[in-house]
This record gives C-alpha cells, structure tokens and sequence, in this order.
C-alpha cells in the first residue's frame, strides 16, 4: 500500500515510518527539504519536497496512495508563532484533505495532541470525552501554549468535516511519548539532563506516559480500527515525574532527584522566564509560566480506548527509558 506520511522527520513520526515499513508498506514522505536528516537516513522511503500549502503539488504526491498519515506539527514561540502555529496545524490540514479528496485516498490519519484532551486525578483520569477545564488558567489568553491548544482543537474539528465529504478520517492524541529518534530532543529533555548532571529538583505534577513504539503501533491501529470521527488517546502509565524520573535515575545510574520544586520557584522562574524568552523565545520555551505550571498539577489521562478498542500494545515506561538513554548514548548527545 502506498502511504503518505507529512512529520517524517519528527520524533513520532520516524518511529511511524519505520513501522509502516516493517510491515511492507510503500512509504512517500513530505518534507520541507532534500535531506532526510537523521532520522530517514538510510531508509527505503521515497522523499517529495512537497509544500503543504501547495495544492497542485500535493494533488500531484497523492497519486496512486491509499492512506495519508498526517504528523506534521510545531510548537513555535517566537514572533509570528501563533500564525507558524495555524498555517501548519489548520491551513496545511484543510490542504491535506482536499488534495485527498481529489486523489481518490479512502482515509486520513491525523495526530493531534493531549494537549486538546480534559485530565483528572490518579483516581479519576481524564479521557477523550473529558471537558477541558478553565482554559484561560491553563494556557493563558495569547501564548504559545494557547495557540497549540487552539490550533490543534481547530485541525480535529476540521478533519471531522470531511467525514460527510467522502474522508474517512481519524484522530490520535499522544501525551508523554518516551523513546529513540528525539532527535531535539522533546519529550526526552529531562532525561537527557539526567544523563549528563544529578538533577535535585522534581517537577510536583504527573503525566500519562508511554513508549514511542506503542505510539506508532497505535497510529497504523487507529489507522486500520478507529471509527471514523473519533479520537484516541494515546499512553499507558500515569506516573508522577517523581516517579518516572526515579525510574530514569535507576536506568542511567544516578541519584533521583530529592526536592519537589516548590511552586513559588516555579512562578519566580516563569517571570525570569518571560523576560528571558523576548531575548530567545526557543531556548528559553521551558520557561514559560504556563508551561511550568502544568508541570506542577496531575494531568493524568486514561488511554482505555485505544488499548480496548484497538489493541495497542503497552510496554512498560521503565523499557521506554532504556531505549531513549541508549538511543541518546549511541548518537553522541551524552
């Protein structure tokens, strides 16, 4: 089958990439440049420098493909993010599906984020019919946390106007994804500063985690399983970051981390941070206020559908961060 994979060159979506060929399928990656870059490197995929907002040109690489896996996303926040934001997350979505549509593709894959999901509590877990609470107080009225929620809710209503046009389409919502090809690194930052340095702090919050290959094996499921129009929350353990980076310390042979960062160094550090990011919004993006807090709450989320209803497979996060720290280790990044 011929697939067309947009965000090949992403953390998830080199993982997706590698198991659409494991399973023999003829894969055509849209990208923004020649170069595969690392994480294509050495692959039997076919590469099209292919712009999402350019109709004819996608009409053109959809040829002939049966399926589309739509990956390609950013997080931007510096100047003219918000607009980055949309053009990839709604325009290039809405670009993606006509040019489907005009192929004859029978369905289209969109990944998302948990970001758009509710959350709740260790006992009571959000899933993908959970309201998203005091949105404001989560993500700020103009930011680039804001404009990642909104621009990712916007794709998946998009999408699911497709359905009475003739375009089967689906939605996953991956959180705290954990494993080889993070190449940024994202996800992997905090064990990447483990690698390298004790680390004395935790963040008080918690996340849903899983492994990177669970992901992918859940991209190609939602793919050949999920209903049309629905979405489906990809993770497996909810773990405080206490925990999870206890297992990270154990893995790399260090210490864990011993302090709870208290939520008044969490705020301190969100107004250094906005006066930090107006000098580089990209390498301080850790910093934003919004984004520390929501290091500081339980967020946990329950991927129940994915696993009922489709079959994902759920390894163990402790064999997650194995491969992530190898997989750092292999490629010089400590």
């Amino acid at each position: 089958m011929k697939v067309i994979v947009t965000g090949g060159t992403g953390f998830i979506g080199a993982n997706v990439v590698r198991h659409l060929l494991a399973r023999g399928d003829e894969v055509v990656c849209l990208t923004r440049r020649t170069s595969p870059g690392l994480c294509l490197d050495g692959l039997d995929v076919t590469l099209a420098q292919v712009p999402l907002d350019d109709a004819e040109a996608l009409k053109r690489a959809l040829d002939g493909a049966e399926a589309v896996y739509h990956l390609a996303g950013t997080f931007d926040p510096g100047p003219g993010g918000r607009e980055r934001m949309f053009g990839v997350h709604v325009e290039a979505t809405r670009a993606l599906c006509e040019a489907s549509l005009a192929a004859g593709v029978r369905r289209l894959l969109l990944c998302s984020s948990s970001v758009t999901v509710g959350f709740g509590g260790l006992d009571d877990p959000g899933d993908e019919d959970s309201p998203m609470p005091q949105l404001d107080a989560l993500y700020g009225t103009d930011g680039p946390l804001r404009w990642y929620h909104d621009s990712k809710l916007d794709a998946e209503a998009l999408v699911r106007t497709y359905l009475e046009r003739g375009l089967e389409t689906v939605i996953v919502n991956p959180d705290y994804i954990i494993g080889a090809w993070d190449i940024k690194p994202t996800s992997g930052a905090m064990i990447l500063a483990m690698c390298k340095r004790w680390l004395p702090v935790y963040p008080r919050g918690g996340k849903c985690f899983q492994d990177v290959d669970d992901c992918a094996a859940g991209h190609l499921l939602a793919f050949d399983r999920g209903t049309p129009g629905r979405r489906y929350l990809l993770g497996n353990e909810n773990l405080s970051y206490r925990q999870f980076l206890g297992q990270a310390a154990e893995v790399i042979g260090r210490r864990p981390p011993a302090l709870p960062l208290s939520r008044r160094l969490s705020e301190v550090a969100g107004v250094a941070g906005a006066g930090l990011q107006r000098l580089d919004a990209h390498r301080f993006a850790g910093l934003d206020r919004y984004v520390l807090r929501s290091m500081s709450q339980a967020r946990y989320r329950s991927a129940a559908r994915a696993h009922e209803e489709l079959g994902v497979p759920r390894t163990p996060v402790v064999e997650a961060i194995e491969k992530a720290v190898r997989w750092f280790r292999e490629h010089g990044y400590c």
